[in-house]
């Protein structure tokens, strides 16, 4: 029993914490004030600690990308307050071979006037090519009619609406001339319909699915055609200046801009990238021959959050040029957005820290401030003894 005894009176010996007597501990205010202090400190940092702990936060990560093959989406919303909308044409147009003249997919132009108020929304290629008395020439003039020299884009080889003749003239890489020497045009009075959308602007919007990899897509005024490889619009209508006192130019204002799906995840992803930074860019200007260029720089994105699947979107960053194009030098006005695909991938991946790591900090937390508490109670307590003592000696003024 006696060796037990001494047993634990050895092991006492490995106590890192003596305990003082009673008998010699000194209670004092400024040890108080300190204590309290110190509660306060630890309760507020043990609770920035608990919230860090149960948020999540992302982390970033640069690869390579592998997803090159791909589709790549494209939302946009641009407005043209000077435009009729049967005169613009969207083209898309890439490295990989693509040239898509008059995209009409998923693409809606809706007529405004003047004060931007909406008169009209339709599919692009049933609003911009004013075919809309089409069958009513057809019940009156059953017969073939003639497509002026071009080949015809039905098979009987007839073309009986203005809209067939101009396709015609397209597929064949000709400039659509004056509408009142074809006799379709007359008949359906696309003179009339012009002149009537002469004084409005128009809102283009929609989704594009190109490929992803380094190309362009733009909007500008005329129908285009391909001929002998170049890629060509006619500006007869344009050029011409006015129309019933309605000046033309490619003033616009760009209300989005968006590279990737579109969907419920679109506003979380919203929050962590930067994908809409086009998003309120207006320009102005009173030239006709005039050509707006964005350069953007597109890099793929993914989101892994802790919970769902994965987000997949873009984002991108921007210059821009504009100029005027003098009138001997060739080109075509209009606003065009040429893509840069970055081979590169960023990875935002959602962490959340561990139990352990919250523990380790909190007892950081109370043991650091402990510490520190007791330091500065240590001075304060001794420079009070030490003031009173000089009190207890007369040596204090």
């Amino acid at each position: 029993m006696a060796k037990q005894g001494s047993i634990f009176l050895r092991f006492r010996n490995f106590d890192a914490y003596a305990k003082t007597l009673d008998d010699f501990r000194v209670k004092t205010t400024t040890g108080a004030l300190v204590t309290t202090i110190s509660a306060l400190i630890i309760g507020f940092l043990m609770l920035s600690e608990f919230f860090a702990y149960r948020t999540p936060t992302w982390q970033t990560e640069l690869v390579v990308d592998k997803s090159r093959k791909e589709k790549l989406p494209i939302h946009f919303n641009i407005t043209f307050p000077k435009m009729p909308c049967h005169m613009l044409t969207l083209d898309v147009m890439d490295d990989a071979g693509a040239h898509i003249s008059g995209y009409t997919h998923n693409v809606f132009k809706v007529r405004l006037d003047l004060a931007g108020q909406q008169i009209q929304i339709e599919k692009a290629h049933k609003l911009g090519d004013l075919s809309s008395g089409a069958d009513l020439a057809l019940q009156e003039e059953p017969s073939c009619g003639s497509c002026y020299g071009a080949k015809s884009i039905r098979e009987d080889g007839c073309c009986n609406t203005c809209a067939e003749v101009r396709e015609a003239y397209v597929r064949m890489g000709w400039g659509f001339g004056d509408p009142e020497q074809i006799d379709q045009c007359l008949r359906e009075g696309w003179r009339e319909k012009i002149e009537n959308q002469s004084n409005e602007g128009c809102n283009i919007h929609g989704e594009l699915l190109v490929n992803k990899v380094r190309g362009n897509f733009h909007i500008a005024p005329g129908q285009s055609f391909r001929h002998s490889h170049m890629h060509i619009h006619d500006l007869n209508q344009y050029m011409k200046g006015t129309l019933n006192g309605h000046t033309f130019d490619m003033s616009h204002t760009i209300h989005s801009l968006k590279f990737g799906p579109d969907g419920p995840d679109a506003d979380t992803a919203a929050a962590l990238t930067v994908q809409n930074p086009l998003a309120g860019v207006v320009k102005q200007t009173t030239e006709a021959r005039i050509v707006y260029q964005y350069f953007l720089k597109i890099v793929s994105t993914k989101l892994q959050p802790i919970e769902g699947s994965p987000i997949y979107t873009n984002q991108y960053s921007f210059t821009q040029n504009e100029r005027t194009l003098a009138p001997e030098v060739a080109g075509l006005p209009g606003v065009f957005f040429n893509m840069d695909i970055s081979p590169m991938l960023i990875i935002y991946q959602e962490v959340q820290s561990t139990f352990t790591s919250f523990l380790t900090g909190a007892l950081a937390i109370i043991g650091g401030i402990f510490t520190v508490a007791g330091l500065i109670d240590r001075v304060m307590y001794r420079a009070e003894r030490t003031f009173r003592k000089k009190v207890g000696l007369g040596k204090t003024l």
